[in-house]
């Protein structure tokens, strides 16, 4: 990629973490068929700026004093959020099965017990789980302690918003959502600053479901960098969306469709692989840092005219038309009742997808570039 002529454009700088990824389970599981949750938007377009965001002065850690945390589950979010909150004062426990996660925890100085021990000795339940299991391990190992008064909380809203869990009346369920993977998270933490986040409250039985939300979202220093309000259908809808067409599903294809372009053509394989995908490394850092209009202003006048000369005629307007086919199927609960159910399976066909990846020449290509930036 050639680099920009000057002046470069001035845009306003404006940090946003990528979605992590959620983990997938291959082992078969019992699972409600979803149900498709209430209309997460109205289908008219929200003003820029009408969201509410929350910064520290609009949170007390006060809120959790007394009270124990729960994180069920030790991977890389809850190790980060289960430190965060540590760090900040506030008492946390943590539910894992047996094995390599739960020495982690261990490791790392936590209390560390069953899920069923730990949701009944915590105030407040973190669900951080992978989505396909949470029925299983609700019904199975948390329900009976779900007491009036208590708090369940999540980092995604898939198994409120599809039914996968459906919790009493009586007790309040919150989201916290850090926008970030769980090492970002832990690493701008220990920096003294934050990852922006996301803050909803799907039931509030006790009347201050919020308070508590955002008290977690300081405790985790989401509030340092900007926690917004959202309903967890939004938050839940939006997510899958951005997975599935733009993040993991569409630019994964476009650069295997890109590699194998060149790779047909004749053109070297190691060459295609930095030009399809290394460098889009590249390019989105810039967009992260500052956006898209600057990341034009950095690019060559030849790469920016291409970008508008060839842009359209790869991503045509049908692609938006498909896209909004994609949402409806995940807001009606299509798109999770197909997934719960190749879960139940055992995910034969996102094991054999995992398989057939990873013998993909641009991955065999990709290893060996890879090798070139280790440092000897």
């Amino acid at each position: 990629m050639a680099t920009k002529k000057a002046p470069t454009k001035k845009v306003a700088t404006v940090k946003k973490s990528a979605p992590e990824k959620k983990a997938c389970a291959k082992k078969a599981c019992a699972v409600k068929k979803p149900v498709p949750a209430k209309k997460a938007v109205s289908g008219k377009k929200v003003p820029v700026g009408s969201v509410k965001v929350y910064h520290e002065k609009d949170a007390s850690l006060d809120v959790l004093k007394g009270k124990t945390v729960a994180v069920l589950g030790y991977g890389a979010q809850g190790r980060a959020q289960a430190l965060c909150m540590r760090d900040s004062g506030v008492n946390v426990i943590i539910g894992v099965r047996a094995g390599k996660s739960f020495k982690a925890a261990k490791a790392d100085g936590f209390e560390v017990m069953s899920v069923d021990k730990a949701a009944k000795k915590a105030d407040i339940i973190h669900i951080l789980l992978p989505d396909e299991k949470h029925n299983e391990v609700y019904e199975k190992q948390i329900k009976k302690f779900v007491a009036p008064g208590k708090t369940l909380c999540c980092s995604h809203g898939f198994a409120y918003v599809f039914k996968t869990i459906v919790p009493p009346a009586d007790v309040d369920v919150i989201m916290v959502a850090p926008k970030g993977p769980g090492t970002e998270v832990r690493r701008v933490f220990e920096e003294g600053f934050g990852c922006p986040g996301l803050v909803a409250v799907f039931q509030d039985a006790t009347g201050t479901a919020l308070q508590t939300a955002l008290a977690i979202a300081k405790a985790e220093g989401l509030t340092r960098g900007g926690v917004l309000e959202c309903t967890m259908e939004q938050e839940t809808y939006e997510d899958l969306f951005g997975e599935q067409n733009v993040l993991c599903g569409g630019l994964v294809d476009l650069m295997k469709y890109g590699f194998e372009t060149l790779t047909e053509a004749g053109y070297p394989p190691e060459m295609a692989y930095f030009e399809c995908v290394h460098e889009a490394k590249l390019i989105v850092d810039i967009i992260y840092n500052k956006g898209i209009a600057a990341m034009n202003g950095v690019i060559s006048n030849t790469a920016e005219f291409g970008e508008y000369y060839n842009g359209p005629k790869i991503i045509t307007p049908d692609v938006k038309k498909r896209m909004k086919e994609s949402l409806e199927r995940i807001q009606t609960g299509k798109f999770a009742k197909d997934w719960l159910r190749e879960a139940g399976k055992g995910a034969p066909t996102l094991a054999k997808k995992r398989e057939q990846l990873g013998k993909h020449t641009v991955e065999i290509v990709g290893a060996e570039i890879r090798k070139l930036f280790e440092r000897k």
